[in-house]
C-alpha cells in the first residue's frame, strides 16, 4: 500500500513541491468580529482560487507592482506592510479562516485599498493563479519550521518550490524570507543559494528591511535572545 504522506519523485528523481502538504490545517474558532469582517470583506477584497492565470490589474484595479505573501497567519504585518507601501498590491494567501478573518477586519479598519485575499495553498495558486515573470516580490515570514529531521521533508522551502517563486518573479523581483530557528535558516541559506535563477543581496543573511514590521512576538523574542534570521534573494536577469 502506497504511503499517503511519502514524497514522490518527478523523472529527473528530484521531489515534487506539491508531494506532502508543509502545513496543518487547524480548525481555529472565529471571532465575532472576525466572522462579522469575513463575511462583510471577502465579496470585496477575497478572489476564489481558479486554475488559470490570474489577471492581476483586474484584480486590484490598476496596474501596480505585485508582491505576494505566503502564509501571513492574522495578517498584522501584512496589513502593515500594506499601509506602507500604498504604491504596491498585496496579494495575501493563507488557508486558515480565523487569520483570514482577522486580516478582512485589519483592512476594513485601515481602510487598505491594495490588499487581496486568496484562501487557499500556496504553492497551488502560485502553480495555477500567478503567470510566470508577473511578481515584484513575495514574502514568507516565519513559515513552520518543521523541526523534527523526519518531518524536513514537509517544509516549504524546498528546491522545486524556490524554483517555482523564481518563475513567477520578475527580472530583479525579490524573494524576502524570514525564520527564528536557526538550523531552518541556514537551511533556506543552503536552498536559495543553490537557485541559479536568485543572487543573495547580502554575503549571507540579510538586514530586516524596512517594509518588514517587529512583531511582538519577534521583539519579546530578541529581548530573551532568540535570533531571527532574513533572506533577501533577487531573480537573475533572464
Amino acid at each position: 500500500m502506497t504511503d499517503p504522506t511519502a514524497p514522490s519523485a518527478t523523472p529527473g528523481g528530484r521531489m515534487t513541491s506539491r508531494s506532502i502538504r508543509s502545513f496543518v490545517l487547524r480548525q481555529g474558532r472565529l471571532s465575532d468580529g472576525q466572522a462579522r469582517h469575513l463575511e462583510a470583506q471577502m465579496p470585496r477584497v477575497g478572489i476564489p482560487y481558479q486554475t488559470e492565470p490570474l489577471n492581476l490589474a483586474t484584480a486590484f484595479g490598476r496596474t501596480a507592482p505585485t508582491v505576494v505573501e505566503i502564509g501571513f497567519g492574522m495578517g498584522t504585518a501584512t496589513a502593515a506592510i500594506a499601509a506602507t507601501r500604498p504604491e504596491d498590491n498585496f496579494l495575501a494567501i493563507e488557508v486558515h479562516t480565523p487569520g483570514v478573518g482577522s486580516l478582512c477586519k485589519l483592512i476594513a479598519e485601515g481602510g487598505l485599498d491594495n490588499l487581496r485575499i486568496v484562501q487557499h495553498d500556496a504553492v497551488e495558486v502560485l502553480q495555477h493563479m500567478i503567470a510566470d515573470a508577473s511578481l515584484a516580490g513575495v514574502h514568507l515570514y516565519f513559515p513552520d519550521p518543521w523541526p523534527k529531521k523526519r518531518h524536513h521533508k514537509r517544509r516549504i522551502v524546498q528546491p522545486d518550490f524556490v524554483a517555482l517563486v523564481t518563475r513567477k518573479l520578475t527580472p530583479g523581483g525579490y524573494f524576502h524570507c524570514a525564520t527564528d530557528w536557526e538550523e531552518y535558516a541556514q537551511w533556506m541559506l543552503e536552498v536559495l543559494t543553490a537557485e541559479p535563477g536568485l543572487a543573495n543581496s547580502a554575503e549571507s543573511f540579510a538586514p530586516r528591511p524596512a517594509w518588514r514590521p517587529l512583531t511582538k512576538f519577534e521583539d519579546r523574542g530578541m529581548r530573551l535572545g532568540h535570533g531571527v534570521w532574513d533572506l533577501v534573494f533577487h531573480r537573475t536577469a533572464a
